[in-house]
């Protein structure tokens, strides 16, 4: 079997999961299995197969020791926040030991202590983590500004369908704003700035980010992922960024059509009804946001400011509209639905 000792093969509890030496040698495994080259060296002291390695988090679990749990950027990957950049085997695990034992410092693990004895410590997906909002606060000091707007609005998430056995929102937006109140740790003050952004209704990284787009150009602020509904008041389905006074829809287009052509095809049909109902439909990538941010809240505007043209108490107000945002050079044609 691939990523066993081919002499001594080890024990499926030990095959399944990263295992310490220790425990390896509880078991009878000698020092010829653990110095085995099929066998990876996540963490001082642990070993693993390759199909069993699958973060760097599940390499440090031997490790933990009691009243030790994952922290800061470890945390938020259990959380599931998207954070920027992808998890790779090598990253850094972050780990908070309660005072007075010492914080971690082998190699590849960044350790911290906590003084607080009563600090909030969850269990995710069967490891000690921080809660969500301590884990928040803890980004605050090393993310920024708009990432931590991006880590909220994933924390504050209270989706239309829940799921029973991962229940959200982790942490709602009312105990985050009472959290950050009585926070005083590095990042105070660039988490109470990203708290007065953060909202409840974003679904994806890109659609915070998209609707951050909106607030730097000055455009008015849009609702959330609301229901849409037709002239019957049938319901049509939910929209990412609803301008409603100006029945304008922002919407970001992910990789439905390259990962779930089902979805995909339900995603089509939605932007016809609502184009059908009157709304005009903005539809937006990944580059849209990263490489040409500037083109994109420039044809928001637009829609914002042809949608508006007669409508008396729609006005952009001063300072807003196409006037207010930076132009820019030449991006692809941005696609709008029919």
């Amino acid at each position: 079997m691939t990523g066993m000792p081919r002499h001594n093969p080890l024990t499926p509890q030990l095959q399944a999961a990263p295992f310490s030496v220790p425990e390896a040698r509880r078991a009878g495994f000698g020092r010829a299995t653990m110095r085995n080259r099929e066998l990876l060296r996540p963490f001082y002291g642990v070993r693993a197969t390759p199909s069993a390695l699958s973060s760097s988090i599940a390499g440090f679990v031997p490790r933990l020791r009691p009243h030790e749990w994952f922290s800061h950027e470890s945390a938020a990957r259990l959380w599931g926040v998207p954070l920027r950049h992808r998890p790779r085997l090598d990253d850094p695990v972050h780990v908070t030991i309660a005072a007075p034992g010492a914080a971690s410092r082998t190699r590849g693990a960044q350790g911290h202590q906590n003084a607080d004895a009563h600090a909030p410590v969850v269990r995710r997906f069967g490891v000690p983590c921080s809660d969500a909002a301590s884990t928040w606060l803890s980004l605050a000091g090393i993310l920024s500004v708009r990432e931590l707007v991006v880590a909220g609005d994933h924390f504050v998430l209270d989706p239309e369908v829940n799921d029973r056995k991962d229940p959200r929102p982790y942490v709602t937006l009312d105990e985050l704003r009472a959290r950050t109140a009585a926070f005083h740790g590095p990042g105070k003050r660039r988490a109470s700035e990203a708290l007065e952004l953060v909202r409840v209704g974003a679904e994806s990284r890109f659609e915070t980010l998209l609707r951050l787009l909106v607030r730097d150009a000055r455009l008015p602020e849009p609702e959330v992922n609301p229901v849409i509904v037709d002239a019957r008041g049938a319901r049509i389905g939910r929209a990412d960024l609803v301008f409603r006074s100006s029945r304008v829809i922002v919407e970001y287009d992910g990789d439905q059509h390259r990962t779930d052509k089902r979805q995909y095809r339900k995603d089509v049909t939605r932007w016809q009804r609502f184009s059908r109902a009157g709304w005009d439909v903005l539809r937006f990538h990944d580059d849209h946001v990263v490489r040409f941010p500037a083109v994109t809240q420039r044809e928001i505007a637009d829609a914002l400011a042809r949608d508006r043209v007669g409508a008396p108490d729609a006005g952009l107000g001063p300072g807003h509209g196409p006037a207010a945002v930076a132009t820019a050079g030449a991006a692809p044609a941005l696609r709008r639905s029919t």
